[in-house]
């Protein structure tokens, strides 16, 4: 086996190796046995372009083609000709493929069921690396620089996984990025021979010290092991999530300003929403004396993106001693002053800090930080909630049904924000919301006959076990199928309200919790939650209550006791256990997902986190970074075209005669070329005696580089004139010297221009152009020639 081709399966073996870390992300581990022959034949066909030969980019264009032929052919095969040959319907299903695959990365929990989306994001992905692998690795012979996809696959992996088992699956892939760097030390060192080390011959090793190498090779590798698996366990960890005992949150600024990113709070998986685990999270002692109305809100998701909701950027500033009176409230509306005393378990890490809304004050110790437009706190560097105690001053708003339906028209900016409707959404959403509206008279109507349409009258089931799809589908096939649990109700509501025109967010947190003997209200992970909230002028941001069985009904969403603060009585409470399901608390629909990161979870797209752009976020992120890297590399394709040059002529070379002439010459090339980079135009006309003494002239080279071009330019004469040429050794190192002299004796200015911009890169252009005037040629003589007249008339 060559060398080469030995690289070739120890690149495909290294890719497929790093491809491991992603087996703890699915359930079934059967897509890398279908990954497999699909690298063999990738890298098959690069070992076969390579030995033809082909160039350098027909090689990797040949790889391309047939890296998409397979996935058609795995994926796509009855939208493509013979199944085999894509075509614009193949692109298609593929990118809708990809977007469902997102879709179901954002929404499921670790792990995940393999779906056709997350195969192909696996299979996909994985042959993408491995192509990029093989092309730095093999083609351009290059095995460090291929350390970067692999570490990019294993970064991905290792982020979305957090298992315990992490340190296996480094130490899987570290090992096939040093076998490759191995298997390219001896590819390099088979090309110079026979290598001797200075120890004595190894007992059973034909080639004596040539060992030597690769046992300091493993020894180096052994070692980075070491320090890559130890360096870790003394660093930090970083967790979170927005109910979980480790939770991420959100990032805060320093001092008093900053932001805070629109991470989607919603990211666990049906598996969590029906844990058996129902651990105390908080605490509760307020003023009050109805609970019923006693909701803890996390954070608003206000931004929608036809898939899912999540929040929106914001800019956060310190926590002010009394909170400004929210957006829209009229002095006209009954409030009560409640205080609230809220205290978390010594588990429960939470950047969001838990508080009836709205508040209108804050004691809390610590580093914490308020978002005006959320009304709501968030820690600040690493601060959470965990054991802390505090106490929250807010406003038991009680608004009439008269007041809500005698409501203006909010402000134009705040309508707009929170009406918009992506296209993605499908038109049965608002077609199902007018006609349950029919006959309206104003906003607040419409709202209450959304609610009593899913908790009363639509004939819909609480159930965490349904499955209602994902995609901008979700909330279409939950209006059919009409069962689900809260962020399915929630999404769903808020959906219907912004395409009839009514502003609209959803809100996370928890629902009332249970009372307890001693006066206290016990808060569980049984009790997350989400709901909407609906805007309405001179009221300002109104909670309704959607889910049957979970919550309480707003008592100002009920005709018969409007401005009080009962709830009617035919309504199932929150702690009723009529749910058709097996999950008889609160927010079991709302539980673990909220365990796992934050908030009420989904099992739909409806419920279906994610990054914006209609689920496909990580695949906007690869081509952003991909244009990216285009973008860098444009203005450094000079630089790094002089480099590649460079290191092939300076390279290693075989031991023959030829070898080391072909080399010689390489090395004088390299020489004058960068003299040329410098300054110094060549001159052909010159014996390369001349030449050698001219470069020393105009570039003012102090004697040790001038005396290492001369050796070159006589080395040179050897190979051109010498009857028998003595092979001269350290031209490579000459070359060196020179160039290094050649920068000491400029200006950083030409420096910078020799670095980025080398005159001698025309030669590029110089040989394009050779080549189309030879294709020019050869397709002019392929040409039949006219026919003479004479010859017409024979």
């Amino acid at each position: 086996m060559s060398g080469r081709a030995r690289l070739a399966l120890c690149a495909a073996a290294a890719t497929l190796m790093a491809s491991c870390a992603l087996l703890p992300l699915v359930a079934a581990p059967t897509w890398l046995l279908q990954l497999i022959p699909l690298v063999a034949v990738q890298t098959g066909v690069g070992v076969a372009a390579r030995r033809v030969p082909l160039g350098r980019p027909l090689t990797v264009a040949a790889q391309v083609l047939v890296t998409l032929l397979m996935l058609t052919l795995v994926f796509a095969r009855r939208h493509a000709f013979v199944g085999l040959i894509p075509g614009p319907g193949t692109f298609r299903y593929l990118a809708d493929l990809l977007q469902q695959g997102s879709t179901d990365v954002s929404e499921y929990a670790i792990p995940a069921p393999l779906t056709d989306g997350i195969k192909l994001m696996l299979i996909g992905g994985v042959l993408i690396v491995g192509l990029l692998v093989d092309t730095l690795a093999v083609t351009f012979r290059s095995a460090a620089p291929a350390g970067l996809p692999l570490l990019a696959l294993y970064s991905v992996a290792a982020g979305l996984s957090g298992g315990g088992a992490d340190w296996l699956w480094f130490l899987v892939a570290a090992a096939g990025y040093l076998m490759l760097l191995l298997a390219e030390g001896r590819d390099r060192l088979a090309q110079w021979g026979r290598v001797f080390g200075g120890g004595p011959r190894s007992p059973g090793a034909p080639d004596g010290g040539a060992v030597a190498p690769v046992r300091s090779g493993r020894r180096i590798g052994a070692v980075a092991l070491g320090v890559a698996l130890l360096v870790p366990l003394a660093l930090p960890a970083m967790s979170g999530g927005l109910l979980d005992a480790a939770g991420t949150g959100m990032g805060a600024g320093n001092g008093d300003g900053g932001t805070i990113s629109a991470v989607n709070p919603l990211v666990s998986l049906r598996d969590s929403l029906n844990t058996n685990d129902d651990r105390q999270v908080l605490s509760v002692r307020t003023s009050t004396n109805d609970v019923s109305d006693l909701y803890l809100r996390i954070v608003s998701l206000d931004d929608f993106d036809g898939t899912t909701w999540k929040p929106a950027q914001r800019h956060i500033v310190g926590v002010p001693d009394a909170f400004p009176t929210p957006a829209g409230l009229s002095p006209d509306v009954r409030r009560d002053t409640v205080t609230t005393t809220i205290s978390a378990a010594d588990w429960y890490a939470q950047n969001w800090l838990p508080m009836p809304y709205p508040p209108s004050g804050v004691k809390i110790a610590g580093r914490w930080r308020y978002e005006p437009v959320g009304m709501t706190l968030v820690g600040d560097h690493g601060q959470n909630t965990r054991g802390e105690t505090y106490e929250v001053t807010s406003l038991d708003v009680q608004p009439t049904a008269e007041q809500l339906a005698a409501a203006p028209e909010p402000p134009p900016a705040l309508k707009r924000a929170y009406t918009q409707v992506p296209s993605a959404l499908p038109k049965v959403v608002a077609q199902t919301a007018k006609q349950i509206t029919a006959g309206a008279r104003n906003h607040y109507e419409e709202a209450v006959k959304l609610q009593d349409y899913f908790a009363l009258t639509g004939g819909f089931q609480y159930d965490t076990q349904v499955e209602v799809g994902r995609g901008p589908d979700a909330i279409a096939n939950f209006l059919k199928k009409k069962q689900g649990f809260c962020v399915h109700f929630a999404f769903a509501m808020a959906a219907m309200a912004r395409t009839l025109g009514i502003p609209a967010r959803v809100a996370v947190g928890f629902a009332p919790g249970t009372a307890q003997t001693d006066g206290t209200v016990t808060v569980s992970q049984k009790d997350a939650h989400a709901w909407p909230e609906l805007y309405f002028e001179g009221v300002g941001w109104t909670r309704f209550e959607p889910t049957p069985t979970r919550g309480s009904t707003p008592s100002y969403t009920v005709p018969d006791s409007p401005g009080t603060s009962l709830p009617e009585q035919d309504l199932p409470s929150g702690r009723s256990s009529a749910a058709p399901s097996a999950a008889a608390s609160p927010s079991e629909s709302c539980s673990a997902a909220l365990v796992k990161v934050q908030g009420c979870d989904t099992a739909s797209a409806a419920a279906a986190p994610g990054s914006g752009g209609g689920g496909a976020g990580p695949w906007w992120a690869v081509l952003i970074g991909l244009a990216a890297l285009v973008v860098l590399a444009v203005p450094l394709s000079p630089l790094l075209w002089r480099a590649r040059v460079r290191s092939v002529r300076l390279g290693a070379h075989d031991r023959t005669e030829e070898g080391a002439a072909r080399h010689t010459l390489a090395a004088w090339q390299e020489l004058t070329d960068s003299a040329w980079d410098h300054g110094i135009t060549p001159d052909e006309s010159l014996t390369a005696r001349r030449a050698a003494d001219r470069i020393v002239r105009l570039g003012e080279l102090d004697p040790v580089a001038g005396a290492a071009v001369h050796r070159v330019a006589d080395a040179v004469e050897q190979v051109l004139y010498a009857p028998r040429p003595r092979p001269a050794a350290g031209a490579a190192e000459d070359v060196r010297r020179v160039i290094g002299g050649l920068r000491g004796a400029v200006g950083r200015g030409a420096r910078l221009r020799a670095l980025f911009l080398p005159r001698s890169s025309v030669r590029v252009l110089w040989a394009l152009s050779a080549r189309w005037s030879a294709l020019r040629a050869r397709m002019t003589a392929a040409r039949p020639s006219p026919r003479r007249p004479s010859e017409q008339r024979s």
